[in-house]
């Protein structure tokens, strides 16, 4: 095993990876640090789980399975890029490139009949989803800003949309009978199996089996009506339509991948109910499944006249909806994955509460967030800001973040135990010795979960933050809601273990509606605070906070301290990576922004010094450390527009820095030798790299695929300069 594994992923950031990695390689590699990859992109993901399709020189290992062993040992060191969390189109899309490159793969059974069908579909949705994150989250979150990154934002502050009193954009969710009110919760006294039934008057169908749970181990279950979803988007759709403005609806159909894409079907069929009223069997016939989202429904009825004459007219009753791109008529009922709660929401918010019309207009909307768990956070956001205007970058302070996340706590989307409610009757958890855990009255349609949280994680989560607090001395609140089922389970957790220690006075238990305010009121004084949360709210803040401070989630330092010993160093989000993919291939022009990877390398770095003891690899940490400032500090990253310095640029730059950093420090003379004439002849030779980087930008860029592109066409596209490649050989 390498020293430093550093994933090969998708979109953007693995483009960005074919220009950046062989300069890690051959930096490091003068030091004795070897760095490997490993494949958990979506299409690596679907090869490795079908060998017996392939080809011998087809076939591809499981390097998920590999790190997920590996990130139980001391040994880990893991520079863990954003992948893609497959949406179903997103995974039917793979799958169909993957087979015009010669893989004979089944196709994604949308309907699975015979067995073959219902084993590659069991595949498939193994596949789809957050299936990476919960098995590489062997620890807890430490998710923040690097100083030098929010530094450079306070001196460079981003530009903000304007908060006005009376606006109309806000939040709405249901009434009640949503997975917020219906949730149960409770400790596990001692470790034991358990399984999930659906009692109906037919008879018992056993939903899941074979759960265990070790002593401490918090189990949550609940449900969200059907019904009253329906009841509850009809009247939002009106209420939309009277006011004027847009209809949005916000979800995570990728982490969320079983109860999120549903509830997205519901808003679809919703929108579109006189349509589906009148054609309904017609449209099932045609293969219309409305989780698919109105651009798949779109393509399967476009021969059909009739249906498409009503769809018209049904969106010209309706109020104008939220748009992914107006120009080229995508909406936010497209496609499941291109609205994704933790990015769209700050997105709207930090633009002053506008969106995108169909007349690509900006206009106030109604954020639909159906489930009341976390859309207090957005509501309260919302109300703060009409209160009180728009957040100063400049003045701000910041919101670190410690989540707990540790092994699948808390994966409600992620976790197999998700079931749409097949018939009428009551779904039960049933303990090894017969006791019902949880028990809920369910109509067919219902959406019922469970997920659990294990002492251990918990307690390194509680630990984890008590030491970030010590660290920082800033405000530190745990976002948790006594009057909420779960939360109620962990603040027993929580309030032992800082009594013991005597810091029950220095932090402070909120639910997320009041911890929102409390943060924005901190940060609005130029102070720090720290959120400590679940590991939804985790993923949820760490876009939020991130994007109003920073313009970007990208730019973070995210650290999981693996509960074995080891380290996993998280590069930032890549929610905006499909449209830096399609500025590449229309314009070859990339501006993904590699300042996650800069930051996570440096830690992974020093973190290999500290386990090791190779202070070769320190002095290599430190050095990135310089460059990663000599990029902020000169406005080294990329422009947004074709022609201007790109993401190549970028790591031009970096490596210039580093060897720079690297020829003048005292510490190790060896490699300061070593770098001296790379540095050198980066610096002479600047005007060439840079004229040969720009010379390709411009016309279209060809990778030979989208989800598995061609290695040689992408180390053509992204590494372009032969003098900038001469220089960078000379350092192995």
């Amino acid at each position: 095993m390498s020293d430093i594994i550093y994933t090969k992923v998708d979109e953007a950031p693995e483009l960005a990876s074919a220009s950046f990695l062989p300069i890690i390689q051959k930096f490091a590699g003068a030091a004795g640090v070897s760095v490997g990859t490993k494949d958990i992109s979506l299409a690596g993901r679907i090869l490795a789980a079908f060998p017996e399709h392939l080809s011998p020189d087809q076939q591809q290992s499981d390097d998920l399975a590999e790190l997920g062993r590996l990130v139980k040992t001391a040994e880990a060191n893991v520079i863990k890029l954003p992948n893609i969390s497959a949406s179903v189109p997103q995974l039917v899309g793979a799958i169909k490139e993957l087979q015009s490159q010669g893989f004979a793969l089944p196709d994604y059974p949308e309907a699975p009949q015979t067995d073959d069908e219902k084993a590659a579909r069991a595949k498939y949705d193994a596949i789809k989803g957050s299936a990476v994150n919960p098995v590489l989250r062997e620890g807890n979150s430490d998710r923040r800003a690097a100083k030098a990154v929010k530094s450079f934002a306070q001196a460079n502050p981003h530009r903000m949309g304007d908060w006005t009193a009376d606006s109309k954009t806000h939040v709405s969710s249901m009434p009640g009978n949503d997975f917020f009110s219906n949730e149960t919760s409770a400790t596990l006294a001692e470790a034991t199996g358990a399984k999930i039934v659906l009692e109906t008057a037919t008879g018992e169908r056993v939903l899941k089996e074979g759960l265990e749970y070790p002593a401490g181990t918090v189990v949550d279950a609940t449900f969200m009506s059907a019904a009253a979803l329906q009841d509850f988007l009809a009247a939002e759709i009106e209420k939309t339509r009277e006011q004027g403005i847009l209809f949005s609806l916000h979800l995570k159909a990728t982490m969320m991948k079983v109860s999120d894409p549903i509830l997205f079907g519901h808003a679809v069929r919703a929108y579109l109910a006189p349509v589906f009223d009148k054609h309904g069997d017609e449209m099932a016939a045609l293969g219309v499944n409305p989780n698919s989202g109105l651009g798949d429904l779109l393509a399967r009825v476009k021969d059909n006249a009739a249906i498409i004459a009503d769809i018209d007219a049904c969106m010209a009753a309706r109020p104008p909806m939220y748009m992914v791109d107006s120009d080229k008529g995508i909406t936010n009922l497209h496609v499941s994955s291109d609205v994704i709660i933790d990015a769209s929401m700050p997105a709207l918010i930090r633009a002053g509460g506008k969106g995108w019309g169909p007349d690509g207009k900006e206009a106030d909307a109604n954020c639909v967030i159906p489930d009341n768990c976390y859309a207090p956070v957005y509501d309260e956001t919302i109300s703060f800001f009409k209160e009180n205007g728009k957040l100063n970058p400049a003045t701000a302070g910041t919101v670190q973040n410690i989540g707990l996340m540790a092994q699948k706590a808390e994966e409600y989307g992620s976790h197999p135990t998700t079931f749409e409610i097949p018939e009428a009757g009551t779904v039960k958890m049933i303990l090894d010795d017969g006791t019902v855990l949880h028990q809920h009255e369910v109509q067919a349609g219902d959406i019922w979960r469970s997920s659990s949280a294990r002492k251990a994680p918990i307690e390194d989560w509680i630990n984890l933050a008590i030491s970030r607090q010590k660290v920082e001395g800033c405000r530190a609140i745990f976002w948790l809601d006594e009057n909420r089922a779960h939360d109620a389970q962990l603040i027993a957790y929580v309030k032992p273990v800082l009594e013991a220690k005597g810091l029950a006075g220095t932090f402070e238990i909120m639910s997320p509606r009041a911890a929102t305010r409390a943060s924005l009121e901190t940060i609005t004084s130029g102070a720090d605070t720290i959120a400590i949360t679940g590991n939804v709210l985790r993923d949820y803040l760490t876009d939020l906070f991130p994007i109003l401070e920073l313009a970007t989630s990208a730019k973070m330092l995210s650290i999981v301290k693996l509960m074995n010993g080891g380290g996993l160093f998280e590069t930032g989000a890549g929610g905006s990576a499909p449209k830096h993919v399609q500025q590449l291939v229309g314009e070859n022009h990339l501006r993904w922004d590699s300042l996650g990877e800069f930051c996570a390398l440096g830690e992974s770095l020093i973190f290999l010094a500290d386990a090791r003891g190779n202070e070769k690899a320190r002095v290599l940490g430190k050095a990135v450390e310089t460059a990663t400032q000599g990029i902020l500090d000169n406005d080294r990253s990329p422009s947004r527009k074709v022609g201007e310095p790109d993401n190549r640029d970028s790591h031009y730059w970096f490596a210039r820095y580093w060897a720079e950093a690297l020829a003048a420090q005292s510490e190790d003379a060896d490699l300061a030798a070593h770098f001296a004439p790379v540095a050198e002849a980066l610096a002479s030779n600047e005007a060439q790299i840079l004229s040969e980087l720009a010379a390709v930008q411009g016309p279209g860029a060809e990778l030979g695929g989208y989800y598995r592109t061609d290695n040689a066409k992408t180390a053509a596209v992204m590494r372009p300069s032969a003098t900038l490649n001469g220089i960078i050989g000379q350092t192995g």
